[in-house]
């Protein structure tokens, strides 16, 4: 009978003890996810954005464009304009997450065949820039501060915004208030909620403190839309900007086969398509 209590009583401890392992488990895995959580919420900026800064003293080796420096609130906007005798119009460029101005403006034999300006920046803490990125709005308060330091200069002559890549979100929003002749998205995405889902469908959206939603703002655009996509980009793919495409009647999308992500520039249909539109204007 002893025998009996004993081996129940060992067999309850057992259990209690196996209850108590899983539970320790569970509540150091539910500590582990707040802290990873926690930490993707607070640093998002690393995660998002991969400037290269400058010295302040670099000089651009580009030829035939200026350096210019635009006062935001907080911080000082590096960037460079490059100027025709009398072009058509301008093209407004909101590059990347990576880089600089360096790496972004290689060349401006394009815009000098096509006859426009071209005018691009970089965001805070890219190159020259100073300061940091903090928030979203922060972000298309920027873009704004930058158009309205040199939209004056085109009075009457073709306004173009150009959006690649992470710059596609920021373009588009600042299209609905600012009526350019033509809004181009190069290599866009849905929304960055949409890009965070794919990678980190473990981590709620709420997390997200740069949802960059171009899916609401594209429908908004009331002026002209040109979306270029490379068919084998494998950081935004092309299911992103055909989904963004179907989000407003009468966008145009070209997809260019075998251009990647970087590289899409570099292709003769993506070159072809983006000329004739600026010079059809």
């Amino acid at each position: 009978m002893n025998l009996q209590v004993n081996r129940r009583s060992h067999s309850i401890r057992r259990m209690r003890n196996v209850s108590g392992f899983f539970a320790l488990a569970a509540t150091g895995l539910i500590a582990t996810y707040v802290a990873i959580a926690g930490w993707v919420y607070w640093r998002q900026e690393a995660l998002i954005f991969h400037p290269t800064p400058l010295n302040a003293d670099y000089r651009f080796a580009v030829p035939d464009v200026t350096e210019v420096r635009i006062p935001v609130d907080g911080a000082t906007l590096s960037a460079l304009h490059f100027k025709q005798a009398k072009p058509k119009g301008v093209v407004f460029f909101l590059h990347g997450n990576a880089g600089n101005l360096e790496s972004w403006v290689t060349s401006v034999d394009f815009y000098r065949r096509i006859n426009y300006d071209l005018f691009i920046i970089d965001f805070r803490g890219f190159g020259k820039s100073t300061g940091h990125i903090e928030s979203e709005a922060q972000l298309h308060h920027d873009v704004a501060q930058a158009w309205a330091f040199i939209a004056p200069q085109y009075a009457g002559k073709k306004w173009v915004v150009v959006g690649r890549s992470l710059g596609t979100g920021l373009a588009a929003k600042f299209s609905i208030a600012a009526k350019f002749d033509l809004t181009v998205l190069i290599s866009p995405y849905l929304s960055l909620n949409a890009m965070a889902q794919e990678r980190y469908p473990w981590l709620p959206s709420a997390l997200n403190r740069y949802p960059m939603r171009s899916d609401e703002w594209l429908p908004k655009i009331n002026t002209p839309v040109l979306i270029l996509h490379g068919a084998m980009d494998g950081v935004i793919p092309l299911v992103q900007g055909e989904a963004l495409a179907r989000t407003r009647p009468h966008t145009d999308l070209i997809v260019v086969p075998n251009a990647g992500h970087n590289d899409i520039h570099k292709f003769p249909l993506y070159l072809d398509n983006l000329s004739a539109r600026l010079i059809a204007l």
